[in-house]
């Protein structure tokens, strides 16, 4: 059967529900149907082109890159250490006062997030009693009413769904299906679209809805996970819920004020898409990330999530990628692009040149689809938009980027342009930073992985040692800013007078940058990207392996 006739056959019994039919004997059917579709999908891996550059089977790196590799374990260890001492099963360390918070539920999220992390580095001890703690985690227990769906998602399901593919232990999926199972129900709202925060006892009640003002990243990065489920577990249910907002992705595509991308934020109780605002941005970020990745998680064998990507990109390049004005544009070979927002008022598009740490996934993204889709035009853009990053953490004192800020955009994406320092000057510059820096709204630094990720699937990708050495400047800067006496700390400034000011945080995220560290200075087979697809809290989920 064609994969096109079968999805119309289910989208007609949806309809019969709808109508009124027999909803036991239809919700029979449904079941059957969109089994088969995953089955069909399923046992259909395709072979799919290389990602990494062939680094050839006599590889061996250099003792000063395994020194490298040393020196993050090392930083990773104290965090562990301190987080296992002082902040067991809490959600967070404190890392300046050595106390502990809950942010997550109450649901050890820096455990869970950590298991991976402890794998790959070959700290075997501390995974074992780690997944032990972890699979006796209470999820009907919580020091919250509800979770943020996805970020449980993607720190809690996502960690728990790696730590089984790469530990392989039983216990570890039992956990991973139960919380699945209790993530499913978030899609019990009258038209199937989960809501953001997924509040228990409404949820009880049967009284969930959907929102009626979302970031467009919220339902649409629940796909990576609830399909890893889908495969391990058998059970096309996971799967067939996130089907439904690719269906609502793909009906609506064109029809936003900027066709070919999902506005910022969307009405999911209504369905409906009437936010100006375009970006790859927060709010809107891992939609597109999960694009790409989900084509590679199905082994090729959906072809409407690389349909969707491309189409978004060709709109987000035409209208979002600029190249900002620097004092070395015309003169270096190293090209920089960035990817600001779009307003559109009155039909007109406005591009605002705003820039955030968050939004640095994005060369990742072009240079991972630009491989998996044969677009060697992605693959370059995806450098170039790295590079911009990478020149952002150069361009601070203290080496690092900040959290949001402003460049002057060139009049043509495809051209350099002459620096103008009287319109530097004119359009706010912030001198405690390097020129092309127009402003900074936002200067903090809340140890963020967005930057190294890129960095570390650039050198995965070209094998070009430079992206490492790249990787050790920031990894020295970040170091030198926000290294406590019990781990590491978001800071309040990256302009640093004296010493930085800690914020007292260290989010359970920072074991995925110290993951992206520590791989970039690690034999480019482990963890390859033509064998695991990182989700967007970058726990590697295993690709299947194509038939043929």
């Amino acid at each position: 059967m064609a994969r096109g006739s079968s999805r119309g056959k289910y989208i007609r019994l949806v309809d019969m529900a709808a109508d009124g039919e027999s909803q036991r004997d239809v919700e029979t059917v449904l079941h059957w149907r969109r089994t088969s579709i995953f089955m069909e999908l399923s046992e259909q891996p395709l072979l799919l082109p290389a990602v990494q550059h062939d680094f050839g089977s006599s590889h061996v790196d250099s003792t000063e890159i395994r020194r490298r590799q040393d020196a993050v374990r090392s930083v990773f260890l104290k965090s562990w250490r301190s987080y296992k001492s002082r902040a067991w099963l809490h959600d967070e360390l404190k890392p300046v006062t050595g106390g502990a918070r809950d942010t997550f539920g109450g649901w050890a999220a820096t455990l869970v997030d950590a298991l991976d992390t402890l794998w790959i580095m070959d700290l075997r001890d501390d995974f074992y009693e780690a997944a032990a703690a972890a699979v006796s985690l209470d999820f009907a227990n919580s020091t919250a009413a509800g979770v943020n769906l996805f970020e449980t998602t993607i720190r809690h399901l996502g960690g728990l769904l790696s730590a089984y593919d790469l530990g392989g232990e039983e216990a570890l999926l039992r956990k991973a299906t139960e919380l699945g199972e209790m993530l499913y129900h978030a899609f019990d709202t009258p038209n199937r679209m989960p809501p953001f925060w997924f509040d228990f006892e409404a949820a009880k009640a049967g009284q969930l809805l959907a929102d009626t003002s979302v970031g467009s990243a919220t339902p649409a990065s629940l796909a990576l996970e609830f399909t890893r489920l889908s495969q391990l577990t058998g059970d096309a249910k996971f799967f067939d819920a996130i089907s439904g907002v690719t269906d609502f992705l793909e009906t609506t595509q064109n029809t936003s004020l900027l066709p070919g991308m999902w506005p910022k934020r969307l009405i999911l109780r209504d369905k409906t898409l009437p936010d100006n605002l375009f970006t790859l941005g927060g709010q809107a970020d891992s939609l597109y990330e999960y694009l790409p990745k989900m084509h590679a998680l199905l082994g090729g064998s959906e072809p409407r999530y690389a349909a969707l990507y491309g189409t978004a990109m060709d709109t987000a390049l035409k209208h979002l990628a600029f190249r900002p004005m620097v004092p070395d544009a015309g003169n270096t070979s190293r090209s920089i692009l960035f990817t600001g927002n779009v307003s559109l008022e009155n039909g007109t598009n406005a591009l605002i040149p705003s820039y955030q740490h968050l939004s640095c996934f994005v060369g990742g993204m072009f240079g991972l689809a630009g491989k998996l889709l044969q677009l060697p035009y992605h693959v370059s853009i995806g450098e170039q938009i790295t590079e911009g990053c990478v020149w952002a953490y150069n361009g601070t004192p203290t080496g690092i980027m900040p959290e949001v800020f402003s460049l002057i955009p060139c009049p043509e994406v495809d051209d350099s342009c002459q620096w103008n320092e009287t319109r530097w000057q004119r359009e706010g510059a912030d001198e405690r930073f390097a020129k092309g820096y127009a402003s900074v709204k936002d200067s903090r630094y809340i140890l963020r992985p967005e930057a190294i990720e890129s960095v570390f699937v650039s050198y995965r990708i070209t094998g070009d040692e430079r992206w490492r050495d790249e990787a050790w400047i920031m990894f020295q800067s970040i170091m030198v800013a926000t290294e406590t006496e019990y781990g590491n700390s978001a800071i309040e400034d990256v302009v640093m007078e004296g010493e930085a000011k800690k914020k007292d945080e260290m989010e359970s995220f920072w074991a995925e940058t110290l993951k992206y560290f520590y791989l970039i200075f690690s034999p480019p087979d482990l963890f390859s990207l033509d064998e695991y697809v990182f989700n967007t809290e970058a726990h590697p989920l295993r690709r299947p392996k194509p038939t043929a």
